[in-house]
């Protein structure tokens, strides 16, 4: 037997919410296991019943769509992040991505595309609202650019790329050491080899890089 995709549902609209709601239990193998009208509220849900998607509107009181997934992402929490949108933005498109999120969907296009996006990103995939697929191939394609334009990127060790990630989410070196177990002394020894590898001198030149390439680098 197929276990349930566990679903929370968060956006400040009732309406909206119990519809999608409707919508996604109309689906055998899914269950909403709850619905928050706030970033807060859902972020204490997820914590607390631990589903395997959550669908957070971006614009909440509280707490911010974006701002619950940079959580959950810095929590490590194992859940499938889908962000619920109304711009068809291509710089929130990137952020979403940068905070850990797996799908994005447009909010006219969400009773269609709803389901098929929790199945995709429960399936360890990206699901994209098919209106704004553009923007992932300009994000791989700026990637691309920057591979070429520095080659030392390629040099950088797995975890060289992931404390670049994270200085490129302005994050402390303090911040970066919790956030993947090392000690500072560590992090501090990274930046300085990124930083050889990369070329860079100045004192601030690792932040203005990482975050000048942050959604290349995602």
């Amino acid at each position: 037997m197929t276990p349930e995709t566990r679903i929370i549902i968060a956006d400040d609209h009732p309406v909206f919410r119990h519809g999608l709601r409707q919508i996604i239990e109309l689906e055998p193998g899914l269950k909403v296991l709850g619905e928050a009208s706030d970033g807060a509220e859902a972020l204490g849900m997820i914590q607390e019943m631990k589903p395997d998607i959550a669908v957070l509107d971006v614009n909440m009181p509280r707490m911010k769509g974006f701002d619950v997934a940079r959580e959950l992402q810095r929590q490590e929490l194992p859940v499938g992040v889908i962000i619920l949108t109304m711009h068809d933005d291509e710089s929130m498109f990137n952020e979403a991505l940068n905070a850990g999120a797996k799908g994005y969907l447009l909010k006219d296009s969400a009773a269609i595309d709803i389901v098929t996006s929790i199945k995709v990103v429960a399936g360890g995939q990206h699901y994209i609202s098919p209106a704004i697929s553009n923007f992932l191939v300009n994000r791989a394609t700026r990637r691309e650019t920057l591979s070429q334009e520095t080659p030392a990127l390629r040099d950088l060790t797995p975890t060289e790329l992931r404390v670049l990630k994270l200085i490129a989410q302005r994050k402390t070196s303090r911040e970066v050491a919790e956030q993947l177990f090392i000690s500072y002394s560590t992090v501090e020894n990274h930046r300085h080899s990124i930083c050889q590898k990369l070329n860079i001198h100045t004192k601030n030149g690792l932040m203005m890089f990482a975050v000048e390439h942050r959604s290349e680098l995602s």
